[in-house]
């Protein structure tokens, strides 16, 4: 006959294995979680921004941003639109090429209505870093670009002087932009508070101390950092279009809204390799919001795939619109903008909140083309 206290004790025994085992099949599913981004083939996506003003009281104009990249990644299929603008018309920022499609609307509109339609395609992208072959060279101008400050991107003063102690001793333009990369990680952390993607303003989060904020704010801050340490550089602003395929739920969109999908990547050139796709906000991203808990160990079995993958690759479900700074609206009076992938209006009230999709009010959707 067992004793109350043996039953007792094989209880505790098998509720402790029964523990055991639960942690170890969670430590197993994290231990299999991977994000290896590959080229593998074209996919095509439409994606719908449809715009509705509420009560304009008057003349309006509404600025939406275009996909303007054609590279290896991404190309640009279509774009068309319709509504009941008084006109529209294609532009583009003069300085950084931004695509705009500006409409305007009479006061007698009485719901201003633009639907703009985009057809692109994306792929994964990943650098080979075995590959040493010659490549053309680049135009020594066009780097010289990305080298530059901007309103928000500082290059001097305390941007400067961390960036040249966080390379210190590094003898490669690779080495220094994977230490770059690594100190935005562990020194940075995402505050999914912040309004919108931040503002990018890396002076001021330098200054303060308070290294926080979302991807206008951290990838901005990596790309400062690489651009003081001579390393070319630059964010490149879109949205999310669909879930990722690796399972990550904060590395993809809901293809059904995506009105606040919106999300920088940033890119630097390496001499031997060209331009390569960088982004160390998502990694802080998926320490902070992937698990109910904050991950706080980078080197987490849920963190290290993504963090070893976003030095050098992308996954190919998110639509780059530019990598446009300081972007002037035309006929806009507002200030210019430090980045341009939200849409944007001016009515007789004055400008419209784009971080506040519902009361501007517009929705952004997407639809994978598979046929």
């Amino acid at each position: 006959m067992n004793h109350p206290q043996s039953r007792r004790d094989l209880i505790k025994t098998a509720a402790a294995s029964l523990m055991v085992s639960g942690m170890s099949s969670i430590q197993a599913q994290e231990a299999a979680r991977r994000f290896e981004p590959k080229p593998a083939g074209w996919r095509t996506f439409e994606v719908t921004t449809t715009v509705q003003l509420r009560e304009p009281g008057g003349d309006a104009t509404l600025w939406l941003p275009l996909p303007s990249v054609d590279t290896p990644w991404q190309r640009t299929l279509e774009t068309s639109w319709s509504g009941n603008s008084s006109s529209a018309q294609l532009d583009a920022d003069g300085d950084t090429g931004a695509r705009i499609l500006v409409a305007k609307f009479g006061a007698a509109t009485a719901q201003p209505t633009l639907v703009l339609t985009n057809r692109v395609q994306t792929q994964n992208r990943a650098v080979d870093w075995s590959d040493h072959s010659a490549r053309p060279a680049a135009d020594p101008a066009e780097l010289r670009r990305w080298t530059q400050p901007s309103e928000l991107i500082t290059t001097d003063g305390i941007v400067r002087k961390v960036a040249a102690q966080i390379v210190s001793g590094a003898k490669t333009d690779r080495e220094k932009a994977q230490r770059i990369y690594d100190w935005t990680i562990v020194s940075t952390y995402r505050e999914p508070k912040v309004r919108g993607c931040g503002t990018g303003d890396i002076k001021a989060m330098l200054e303060t101390g308070n290294l926080s904020g979302k991807c206008a704010d951290i990838n901005a801050l990596f790309v400062g950092l690489c651009r003081a340490a001579g390393i070319p550089a630059r964010d490149i602003y879109g949205v999310r279009l669909v879930p990722s395929t690796f399972g990550y739920r904060e590395l993809g969109g809901n293809p059904t809204s995506l009105k606040g999908a919106q999300h920088c990547r940033a890119e630097v050139y390496l001499k031997a390799h060209g331009w390569v796709a960088m982004d160390p906000a998502d990694v802080t991203k998926v320490m902070r919001q992937e698990t109910p808990e904050w991950i706080k160990d980078a080197g987490h079995p849920i963190v290290t795939p993504v963090r070893r993958a976003l030095f050098g690759s992308w996954e190919g479900n998110w639509m780059a619109y530019n990598s446009a700074s300081d972007v002037t609206l035309a006929g806009t009076n507002r200030r210019k903008l430090g980045f341009f992938m939200y849409p944007q209006a001016q009515t007789s009230a004055g400008g419209r909140d784009p971080y506040d999709p519902d009361s501007f009010a517009y929705q952004i959707t997407a639809r994978e083309i598979t046929a």
